[in-house]
């Protein structure tokens, strides 16, 4: 696989629709070797859990700025040994916390430290990341 390095470039695969997913796990090989399993309740799913690329119709601001917030949802992840990575695929169901569930995975490329850098700054610098939802001080 070959390797994504900023968010334009990873702008341009999601808008040409060859990377519409995003998964956080050891790797493409590591995830063929066992099935997909919910760790709350230990019940195999249908299919690998991926983050959607894809900006909602709502969405107003720059496609960067989505995809930073896309990139930076999991970065808890990177703690347990997982990777970020791009893929492509056929959604079949929904997981735990409401992700698509794909089945056919196909890699389509690594998503580099520099990436995950450049969106975790422009996540924080540009939307309010971390903001409480029902924050009673207003």
């Amino acid at each position: 696989m070959f390797t994504v390095h900023t968010l334009a470039e990873l702008g341009e695969l999601v808008t040409l629709g060859v990377a519409p997913y995003l998964r956080y796990s050891p790797g493409p090989e590591a995830d063929s070797m066992h099935a997909s399993t919910d760790h709350e309740s230990g019940l195999v799913m249908p299919g690998v859990s991926v983050n959607p690329l894809a900006a909602p119709g709502w969405w107003t601001l720059p496609l960067e700025d989505w995809l930073a917030r896309r990139v930076c949802q999991y970065l808890r992840e990177l703690r347990e040994g997982a990777r970020p990575w791009l893929l492509s695929g056929r959604p079949v169901d929904f997981g735990p916390d409401n992700e698509p569930l794909i089945v056919d995975p196909r890699p389509v490329a690594w998503v580099s430290p520099d990436l995950v850098a450049e969106a975790h700054e422009r996540y924080h610098s540009r939307l309010n990341a971390g903001t409480a939802i029902h924050d009673q001080r207003r």
